[in-house]
């Protein structure tokens, strides 16, 4: 029997795979040259940085993968749910991210 590998390990190393990102270890946030990229909200979720227009895209594509909470409404965040969502948009959001605050 062939075990699932857990959504944290995809995202860790799909962040791993992205050039100039640090962190993820012990609790942080993951950064590129300083500016948030990703950082863990719990168990199962994770809050990615995008862009208003992007936010809305990800809300309207895959509203069982992210959202957003009233207090995050004004900030370009957006929540990722890991173990109900799909992980390939998790990781499409993240590289989105990644090139968004490398700018």
């Amino acid at each position: 029997m062939t075990q699932r590998r857990s959504p944290w390990a995809r995202v860790e190393s799909h962040l791993a795979g992205l050039d100039g990102v640090r962190g993820g270890s012990d609790g942080r946030p993951w950064t590129v040259g300083g500016r948030l990229v990703a950082r863990r909200v719990d168990g199962s979720t994770l809050l990615i940085r995008t862009g208003f227009d992007e936010r809305e895209i990800l809300l309207a594509d895959h509203p069982d993968t992210f959202s957003v909470r009233p207090e995050l409404e004004a900030h370009m965040k957006v929540l990722a749910d890991l173990d109900a969502g799909d992980l390939d948009a998790v990781c499409a959001a993240l590289t989105a991210a990644w090139e968004l605050q490398r700018r």
